[in-house]
């Protein structure tokens, strides 16, 4: 009976810890080809009864697209807010706008396959940390708890690795 009660233990551990890296792993690399996005303003004659109106309505709108040309790793108004932080030197924050996007995107796809589960949770909580980091000189105070929450999911993907059975690489 004992044996039976650990094995179905272990499956919810497994199951939980699967849940956690689908979460983490589809957050990240959202996250990060969300950097990618960019918008275009559009303007369209509005119709009534199925007829373009004769009065000259228009509907403004946007269209959302993805491209290289549009990546900004810290949002423009964000990249501002921390340029004028002592803290922050100017080489560091022009690294960190590159490398953020592709950054979040390799660790979310690693933790979301479980390549080097460890390792790849241990750089995703690094990274969080270092988000939570600039928030914090920017005084972002909903940001700084969003991230904590992050940081509390990558903590308990770390104590849940042992139960990992869908992974590649497991010694990492």
């Amino acid at each position: 009976m004992a044996s039976k009660d650990k094995c179905s233990n272990d499956l919810g551990l497994t199951l939980g810890m699967l849940t956690l890296r689908i979460w983490l792993g589809f957050r990240a690399i959202q996250t990060g080809i969300e950097k990618f996005a960019g918008s275009k303003a559009n303007s369209s004659v509005v119709d009534i009864d199925g007829v373009p109106n004769s009065y000259g309505l228009t509907k403004d709108g946007a269209d959302k697209f993805y491209s290289f040309s549009e990546y900004h790793g810290v949002p423009v108004p964000l990249y501002d807010k921390f340029a004028s932080e002592p803290l922050i030197p100017t080489w560091g924050l022009n690294l960190y706008d590159c490398i953020l996007g592709p950054a979040l995107i390799i660790l979310g796809f690693t933790v979301l396959l479980g390549i080097a589960q460890r390792i790849s949770l241990f750089a995703m909580g690094l990274l969080y940390t270092s988000l939570t980091f600039g928030l914090i000189l920017i005084k972002q105070d909903a940001g700084i708890a969003w991230l904590g929450v992050h940081i509390i999911m990558v903590v308990m993907a770390l104590a849940l690795a042992k139960h990992n059975r869908f992974a590649v690489m497991k010694k990492w």
